[in-house]
């Protein structure tokens, strides 16, 4: 682990379980950058981001298919995240972020509110992104794919779509529809994020053996490569910290 790099997270209050996943703070200490390669993890992210040569920004992240150059992490740089769970997109956002797979864009600096100095106080960023958030969050939500989510979320992905549309009474195909219409990407690929994600969390302890829901080894490896890029090995190893969300979780 890069001593200069550190993680700091927060876990949402339970009324806000259902779609913020966490809050977390990450800060390059050090007068270098450090190159790093994203790794998908099913979340949508909002990050307050300020360095030493750039001015202070806030961005939206959407959904990940596949590994992708994160780039650089600045020298002397702090980014604090709100890490969103999809109901986020229709309840909160309430706007589609079906043209941000694989990529992100810039927000107004001022969106919701925040400011550069909400960037001092990493507790008080939770509270105040927590009372922003409830206080935008739609009252009124679809049975329907409240349970989806929580059955999603609960299972890692680890059901069949069929499975998922009989417990949730809602058709697969109408499930697709809205993944593609409000995520762009379908309940399956998804649910293969969700798995993926697990399974870091399994890597980077040096377990290399499925402990999902995967039919055999050779499986496995196979899921994990096509989403990362990379063996199960390779991540483990994770060279010079290149892969920062395992990095995260090793630091856990």
């Amino acid at each position: 682990m890069i001593n200069d790099l550190t993680y700091q997270s927060i876990e949402p209050s339970q009324n806000l379980s259902d779609f913020v996943d966490s809050f977390w703070r990450m800060e390059n200490k050090s007068d270098q950058t450090l190159e790093t390669i994203g790794l998908p993890d099913g979340r949508i992210d909002l990050s307050l981001i300020k360095t030493a040569k750039t001015p202070f920004q806030i961005r939206l992240l959407g959904l990940s298919t596949q590994q992708y150059e994160k780039g650089k992490i600045p020298a002397n740089s702090l980014t604090l995240t709100i890490s969103f769970k999809l109901p986020v997109v229709e309840y909160i956002f309430r706007e589609s972020v079906a043209d941000l797979v694989n990529s992100g864009k810039l927000l107004n600096d001022n969106f919701w509110d925040f400011n550069e100095n909400d960037l001092e106080d990493f507790e008080l960023f939770s509270a105040k992104a927590s009372s922003k958030i409830n206080s935008l969050l739609v009252k009124e939500i679809d049975n329907r794919k409240q349970k989806l989510f929580r059955l999603l979320y609960a299972t890692k992905g680890n059901m069949t779509v069929k499975e998922f549309s009989e417990k949730s009474n809602w058709s697969s195909r109408q499930i697709n529809r809205y993944f593609t219409q409000h995520f762009g990407i379908s309940l399956k690929a998804f649910c293969s994020i969700l798995r993926f994600r697990a399974s870091l969390e399994h890597i980077a302890k040096g377990n290399l053996f499925p402990e999902e829901n995967f039919s055999d080894q050779t499986h496995f490896i196979k899921e994990i490569k096509k989403i990362s890029g990379s063996l199960p090995k390779e991540l483990f190893q994770n060279k010079n910290d290149r892969f920062i969300l395992l990095s995260a979780l090793s630091s856990k």
